[in-house]
């Protein structure tokens, strides 16, 4: 009895020292300064900085691999602070917010019955949803379930986006599987709520407020380059963003130039056929 128990106390004794040794051998040092950034970050985890979360985000600040103004949910303030605190220059980024190219809402758009799941990705599999416009908005919401920050509502079988509340986290780009959804700069107001490169006597059979590429905004935008002409559609020109005056001298007839304040608060009506 009593030699089993100096056994089995040598034994742990000997026991205990490998453990010590192979932890100290093996052990991983945690860099402080990583867990005082994670701290100073948000804790969204949205990966709109391209790293898989804050924690890895962190790492990469602290390897000067990435800059704490990569992350979109960070305000200014966050942003100086982790600057200050790892003596690097904290480096301003334009904010970027998301746009759903589309104004076609159910009173504008032709439909058709459509009795399966509730999501865009399911429906798109089903003949392609619902709606007339093969490249249009289906409303089932796909994208706002994606967004952790309650920035994009479903109004009347439409996406819209609150850009005050959205931080760029580009869930919500993935998630629509009609690729509708683009980053665009924060600052920008006017945009052309329309995705389809089809004629505009093809576009205006199923939706009345679709871009018919009339050219009317490019033509009072005058020599600005505001606005691109792509094929059958018109697009703003980020680069030189229109100003919110350009709307009302085009005088779109479709309503599908729009600022973005105004289509948030649907302050827009379909044009008549």
């Amino acid at each position: 009895m009593i030699t089993a128990i100096i056994a089995v106390g040598i034994l742990g004794v000997v026991l205990g020292v490998v453990i010590g040794v192979v932890a100290k051998v093996f052990a991983v040092e945690v860099d402080e300064r990583i867990e005082r950034v994670g701290e100073l970050l948000p804790g969204a985890n949205c990966g709109g900085c391209g790293y898989a979360g804050c924690a890895d985000f962190a790492k990469a600040v602290v390897a000067q691999d990435a800059v704490p103004g990569q992350c979109p949910v960070c305000s200014p303030e966050d942003v100086v602070n982790i600057a200050d605190y790892l003596g690097i220059s904290a480096e301003e980024k334009e904010k970027r917010v998301a746009l759903v190219r589309c104004s076609g809402d159910i009173p504008n758009t032709v439909r058709s019955l459509y009795n399966g799941v509730r999501d865009c990705r399911s429906a798109v599999l089903v003949a392609g949803g619902a709606k007339g416009c093969d490249y249009g908005c289906l409303g089932f919401g796909s994208c706002a379930d994606a967004c952790p920050f309650g920035a994009i509502e479903i109004r009347q079988g439409l996406a819209i986006v609150h850009k005050e509340l959205c931080v760029g986290c580009e869930n919500c780009v993935a998630a629509c599987p009609k690729n509708l959804i683009v980053m665009v700069p924060a600052a920008a107001e006017v945009h052309v709520y329309c995705n389809s490169p089809e004629k505009g006597a093809v576009k205006r059979t199923v939706c009345k407020t679709a871009c018919i590429a009339c050219r009317k905004c490019v033509k009072a935008s005058g020599e600005e380059d505001h606005m691109l002409v792509d094929g059958f559609l018109i697009r703003s020109n980020y680069e030189n963003p229109p100003q919110p005056a350009l709307v009302e001298a085009a005088a779109c007839p479709t309503t599908a130039l729009r600022i973005d304040s105004q289509h948030a608060a649907g302050a827009y009506e379909g044009a008549s056929k």
